[in-house]
């Protein structure tokens, strides 16, 4: 089992910027793929962005390429989203997930390929 705890959400004025964070207990850390994904009201969840097991590579979703980094530190078990510049379009509930099965290195982009899940943090952006 893995449990997975999200931080760092709340309200800002858009153009601002938040750093998530999620801490990782149980399963050993560095086996995961760990990635953030994000829902909306209404809307179903989608992906934001991946990193690999030794964080040496990172995937984004187009709509937040160049605003957002994701990060971690595997010595305190802890994935990061660092968002700048953002909309109020990013405005929903963000979750990090844990990503157990090896897929040569590539990272996945779908919902129903993680295997946990934190509960989620709320970010909120005000035009």
């Amino acid at each position: 089992q893995v449990q997975l705890v999200e931080s760092g959400g709340g309200l800002v004025q858009a153009g601002g910027s938040l750093r998530l964070s999620c801490a990782a207990s149980g399963r050993t850390f560095t086996m995961s793929t760990m990635g953030w994904f994000r829902q909306a009201p209404g809307k179903k969840r989608e992906f934001v962005a991946a990193i690999t097991r030794s964080g040496g590579y990172s995937g984004y979703a187009d709509s937040v390429k160049g605003r957002f980094t994701i990060s971690r530190e595997n010595a305190k078990n802890t994935v990061y989203l660092q968002m700048n510049s953002l909309k109020p379009e990013d405005t929903a509930s963000y979750y990090c997930a844990a990503d157990f099965s090896t897929r040569g290195g590539s990272l996945s982009r779908m919902v129903n390929e993680y295997d946990y899940w934190g509960q989620g943090t709320q970010v909120t952006v005000s035009s």
